[in-house]
């Protein structure tokens, strides 16, 4: 599991990786690992078709972004377990596609207005969040970050104007990857730390992030150790 390091500093979006190198990886590193993601991308995309429709792509953004939203208004729901930045995303996602029933709003603390439409699925629909590509043929309820990256999602590109609510922004930092949730206006992720007095949620706006003091958190270009935005592959591209 990923592990990072609690940090209250302007300088930073307040994690830093433990145990990880303080050097940025190179340029040339970097490019390598664009280019395998890329291609294993391609691959996924060539071999599998988006198990949601664009109807239901987009009302799966509303409801995943939306279960992000709630986990920074209110906490983090006891029945997300695994709290850590990719935790973040497969809770989401695997509520998203739940049957959001007054059970399931009064179990997430919700009510019935201002809520998206209902997510019309089939029964296999239901499961895509339990049955991550692990690698290696094997799929189940949990992957890390690099294999949400390496076997689940597309590659969009580095253009953050390229992305969508619900989009992934990855990052690698060496030995240590980082996953952050883009929600249309702002950034939402979580630092994989929790103690008694913060729950390890934070969302920052886009200018906020550009910059940062520690250009390694910063989406753009310039910065080797972002890797680029990510799809989930049961989406509509």
């Amino acid at each position: 599991m990923l592990i990072y390091k609690l940090v209250n500093s302007a300088s930073s979006p307040v994690f830093a990786l433990h145990g990880s190198s303080s050097r940025a990886p190179g340029r040339v590193a970097t490019i390598a690992l664009f280019a395998m993601l890329m291609a294993l991308s391609l691959c996924a995309r060539a071999e599998q078709s988006p198990d949601l429709d664009p109807e239901q792509s987009q009302i799966f953004r509303a409801w995943f972004v939306r279960i992000a939203q709630e986990q920074l208004r209110q906490g983090p729901s006891p029945r997300w377990h695994q709290q850590d930045c990719v935790g973040l995303v497969r809770f989401a996602a695997n509520e998203a596609l739940k049957v959001h029933d007054a059970k399931w709003l009064h179990a997430n603390g919700l009510s019935n207005r201002y809520l998206p439409p209902e997510l019309e699925l089939d029964d296999a629909q239901r499961r895509l969040a339990q049955n991550w590509q692990q690698g290696g043929g094997k799929q189940g309820p949990y992957v890390n970050a690099i294999k949400m990256i390496q076997f689940n999602s597309q590659l969009v590109g580095r253009d953050l104007n390229g992305a969508r609510p619900g989009d992934l922004m990855f990052f690698d930092q060496g030995d240590d990857q980082h996953l952050m949730i883009w929600m249309g206006r702002d950034i939402v992720y979580h630092t994989g730390t929790t103690t008694p007095t913060d729950n390890g949620m934070r969302a920052v706006s886009l200018q906020q992030l550009m910059t940062w003091k520690d250009t390694r958190w910063i989406p753009d270009d310039a910065n080797p150790n972002f890797i680029g935005i990510y799809r989930l592959n049961f989406l509509a591209r």
